[in-house]
């Protein structure tokens, strides 16, 4: 048969039948005027090099391989199995590798979505508002006087931070520093972000045992 015929049967691209020939895993006879022909046994063939291909083998690998199907002996049944064990240990490292690459992922993705909800939902900033609204009212912890002036004289200055360290004192205001603390916690945690995105591997590196000869 010709090529195109066994692409058709096999399921495969012309391409392929003569990327396989060229890797010396298919063979074929030329006619006069230069044309491959196959016959029935390359159908199997093909599809059995197609199995290889889909267990992640490279062609060097299948190569390796074929002599237990072409010639059949406890020689190379036994070396075809020792090098399809390596060839599982080298999956399963790739499998490690990429479980590790996964879990990096979620960290990053876990912090980045407190980093989103810190935004969506953040500390209001001190102000008199928030104070006003929160706080409890000057009037109802103090003791009401009349309004005075101050008095110019030795004891104005006395008084003046008298009023001072009283006005401290309020609940009211006192919340102003733990508004503050709240801000500077958040200015932390973003801090804390940028630090911990520094050391994730952005720059993707080639994982060991992805080297193919294709």
């Amino acid at each position: 048969m010709r090529i195109g015929e066994l692409a058709a049967r096999a399921g495969v691209s012309v391409r392929s039948l003569r990327y396989y020939e060229q890797r010396g895993l298919l063979t074929s006879t030329r006619t006069p005027s230069g044309q491959r022909q196959y016959t029935e046994y390359d159908v199997d063939r093909v599809h059995f090099i197609q199995g290889l291909y889909a267990a992640n083998l490279s062609s060097s690998t299948i190569a390796e391989l074929m002599p237990c199907r072409d010639t059949p002996s406890k020689h190379n049944s036994d070396a075809t199995l020792e090098r399809m064990a390596r060839e599982r240990e080298r999956i399963t490292a790739q499998i490690d590798d990429l479980l590790r690459a996964r879990d990096t992922l979620d960290k990053m993705v876990a912090t980045a979505r407190a980093h989103r909800e810190s935004l969506l939902h953040p500390v209001p900033a001190a102000d008199e508002s928030a104070v006003t609204q929160t706080s409890t009212p000057l009037s109802s912890v103090a003791p009401p006087c009349e309004p005075t002036r101050p008095r110019r004289g030795p004891g104005a200055k006395a008084n003046a931070l008298a009023a001072r360290r009283a006005q401290a004192s309020s609940p009211g205001l006192r919340l102003l520093p733990d508004l503050r603390e709240a801000q500077l916690a958040l200015h932390r945690a973003r801090a804390d972000f940028e630090e911990f995105a520094k050391t994730l591997p952005w720059s993707a590196e080639p994982m060991p045992g992805w080297e193919s000869d294709e």
